[in-house]
């Protein structure tokens, strides 16, 4: 691991998407995370692979799928604030199809 790289499990808990690293870790061991990873996309099977800025993760926690770009790797888990600047949100960046016209204006 290198200074601009961080587990996928230090990082899940730093950005507070889980309570501790061993539920990252479980996530990640099941399958449940996916990396993209310059245009690859992968499914996460081990929680010591690592991830860069840039890279964007989708899991599903609770229920809700949940995209995200890495921004920052951190240096700790620290106040919500904090955990926020760690990444971006990709799912509410998604436009609606305008193929489509809304409903009752067919």
């Amino acid at each position: 691991m290198s200074e601009d790289s961080v587990r996928v499990d230090i990082w899940l808990w730093r950005a507070r998407f889980v309570k501790t690293r061993g539920l990252a870790a479980d996530l990640v061991e099941k399958g449940a995370v996916r990396l993209t990873h310059h245009g690859k996309q992968t499914r996460l099977d081990k929680s010591s692979r690592c991830v860069h800025p840039g890279d964007e993760l989708t899991f599903a926690i609770n229920g809700r799928v949940t995209a995200v770009r890495v921004e920052g790797l951190g240096e700790r888990r620290g106040p919500p604030e904090e955990a926020r600047a760690l990444y971006s949100s990709l799912t509410a960046e998604q436009p609606a199809s305008s193929s489509e016209p809304p409903r009752g204006e067919r």
